[in-house]
């Protein structure tokens, strides 16, 4: 495996919570590379578009968590199941729209056709980006909150110091999105997530779908992951001017350990909010729409294609299971 392709696939991994809508009840998906991933309650498709502009398809029946463990049924914990199966889901679309988009004559020049990507070559990604993610989003605003109590004492207040850890972190978040947004494959990534946004819409309005239709909608959709993720460094504020501790080892264990806690109920207010869009809650997860100018960018009509062609695999899926898609 290439330097390029561990790197598009550690970002990937990376971005994972911010493109993946994370609903087990309604139609969503998630950009990969060079393609889409659908899931609808029963089923899933992903669709990619190959170098030489052939659309390959992996389609597969897919069980609720909430039918096969009964926990995942009630509130917090079915935020915790649906998010372990979205990443699993997830890490999976990448592994085959990896293999596809590495499917490539012009680059094997003469050579055989490349191999499935090997799930250590996956694995590898998923361990990296969480060793990422706890570094840069708990390590890092920990430390930089930490040196700045010792310049300004007015900070040592478990309120202002949160706060002040808070910022740093969201604002770290940001400086990464847009960074990586001016990455010629992660602004072809996030063309592919506005073009999920925009065929699920086109689906959820009952118009029938297709490029034209699709088009005609926003890239900015309520469900996204880019406004879980905002909610979950949001939250996480609140959460640890709760801990009752001092030192910098105990403060940063309880961030690790509460990861899960404020992920699942993230996830309640998420659902709430895309419910009743005029709500309080709904204005709290707003900016999370604000977010989505970088994380989802106007996609071309064969980009859009593709989302559809993914849609179309997930719903004859559904259909020849005898399951009903459900309209938000």
């Amino acid at each position: 495996m290439s330097l390029r392709t561990f790197f598009r696939l550690v970002t990937h991994m990376q971005l994972l919570p911010i493109l993946e809508s994370g609903e087990e009840t309604l139609v969503g998906g998630q950009a990969v590379v060079e393609g889409v991933m659908m899931r609808a309650p029963h089923s899933y498709c992903v669709a990619v578009r190959k170098p030489n502009g052939e659309i390959v398809t992996e389609e597969m029946p897919l069980a609720r968590m909430s039918e096969q463990y009964k926990i995942f049924k009630y509130p917090f914990f079915r935020g915790l199941g649906t998010l372990y199966q979205a990443l699993k889901l997830g890490g999976r679309a990448l592994k085959f729209s990896a293999t596809a988009s590495l499917d490539d004559p012009a680059l094997n020049q003469g050579k055989e056709p490349a191999k499935e990507v090997p799930a250590w070559a996956v694995a590898a990604p998923i361990l990296f980006s969480l060793a990422f993610y706890i570094f840069a989003y708990k390590y890092v605003p920990l430390f930089l909150a930490t040196r700045l109590k010792t310049l300004y004492p007015v900070l040592g207040g478990r309120i202002a110091f949160n706060l002040v850890d808070g910022v740093i972190r969201l604002a770290i978040l940001l400086a990464l999105l847009y960074v990586l947004s001016r990455l010629k494959d992660i602004r072809r990534v996030f063309e592919y997530h506005g073009a999920e946004h925009k065929v699920v819409f086109n689906f959820e309005s009952g118009q029938p779908v297709n490029v034209e239709n699709a088009q005609k909608f926003t890239t900015f959709h309520p469900r996204c992951g880019t406004s879980f993720l905002f909610v979950v460094f949001f939250l996480a504020i609140p959460f640890y001017m709760l801990i009752p501790f001092d030192g910098f080892a105990a403060k940063m264990a309880v961030r690790v350990v509460l990861i899960p806690v404020i992920a699942g109920v993230a996830y309640e207010l998420i659902r709430y909010a895309a419910k009743r869009r005029g709500s309080f809650l709904a204005t709290l997860a707003a900016p999370g729409l604000w977010m989505q100018r970088i994380t989802t960018k106007p996609p071309a009509d064969d980009q859009t294609a593709v989302a559809i062609r993914a849609l179309e695999g997930a719903m004859s899926l559904e259909q020849s299971q005898g399951g009903q898609l459900v309209i938000a």
